[in-house]
């Protein structure tokens, strides 16, 4: 069952935050519609807040029975007795009868328990071993004076810098391009929210292998795939958001992506019936559309 509710905020970003904080939800298991979006005013005159509508799956309520009638409640009505032959009945019961009282025996012994046969013990099942950890990845060593050794110098001091112990291991994986895995303890502060800190290291990276190179390289830097399991999350939101478009017939904006988030989504559903995708806003603010319509389009 789909339900949602209106948050407000100064922006979009904490509009939608405050609704997630509110679900204790995740950003990929709800679809956002901007409803209003946030102007300044001047002066702070006429300023008005971003509302957004948050809709998330909820299970259905099951309505509990009602509680089935007592045993009491079903039983028939007592007949009515009269109050002197209760009272009557009453001192018969509390009258000696020693006539009918048993004479005493002598106290009987417990009969002995029977002893139960030994039973063979049987062997317990053996539990399978635990699966053995992978070894940990092996990285070819950089050469003296090639591109992976420069990528690797300039993070090593970049991670230094930014108080990081993890170490980067950069591998060429085709011609002129380079995959980096930053390898070591809190990779999340390397990550950061959605990945903006590793975009900003693999900026600079980029900017200052290639700054003096006469053939530019292209330099991806990773932790913990987190690129690839981006990816895979990007796509499963996209899908769910384009059966929402088709199932009610409404265009659905997405949060602010990077460039390279945009077109992941633009991709997934390029063949997907009756649904378009097209960006609007501008940088850092651009945000894909997915919309209702049998025609396709495609970020220029």
């Amino acid at each position: 069952m789909e339900k949602f509710i209106i948050t407000t905020g100064k922006t979009l970003d904490l509009a939608i935050a405050a609704a997630l904080e509110q679900l204790q939800m995740d950003r990929t298991s709800v679809s956002v519609e901007v409803l209003e979006q946030p102007k300044s005013g001047f002066l702070g005159i006429g300023a008005q807040p971003a509302k957004v509508k948050v809709t998330y799956e909820a299970d259905e309520e099951v309505p509990v029975p009602a509680a089935a009638l007592s045993s009491a409640s079903r039983s028939k009505p007592k007949p009515y007795v009269p109050k002197s032959q209760r009272e009557a009945e009453k001192r018969e019961e509390r009258a000696p009868k020693a006539a009918e009282k048993p004479a005493p025996r002598a106290a009987e012994k417990p009969p002995r328990p029977e002893r139960k046969p030994e039973r063979a013990e049987t062997p317990k099942a053996e539990q399978p071993a635990p699966a053995p950890k992978a070894p940990p990845k092996e990285y070819p060593v950089a050469q003296p004076g090639s591109m992976e050794e420069r990528v690797e110098t300039f993070l090593k001091g970049l991670l230094a810098q930014m108080g990081s112990d993890a170490v980067p291991h950069a591998v060429k994986t085709g011609e002129d391009t380079y995959t980096v895995d930053l390898v070591g303890p809190s990779l999340g502060m390397l990550i950061g929210h959605r990945g903006e800190t590793l975009d900003a290291i693999q900026h600079l990276t980029n900017y200052v292998v290639n700054r003096d190179a006469g053939k530019r390289s292209r330099i991806s830097v990773d932790a913990e795939n987190y690129r690839l399991k981006r990816e895979e999350s990007l796509r499963r939101l996209a899908h769910k958001v384009a059966g929402k478009v088709v199932k009610f017939r409404r265009n659905i904006t997405l949060e602010p992506m990077n460039a390279y988030e945009r077109h992941v989504i633009h991709a997934a559903l390029q063949d997907v019936e009756d649904v378009t995708t097209y960006s609007t806003g501008s940088e850092p603010n651009r945000r894909v559309v997915v919309a209702y319509s049998r025609y396709k389009s495609v970020e220029k």
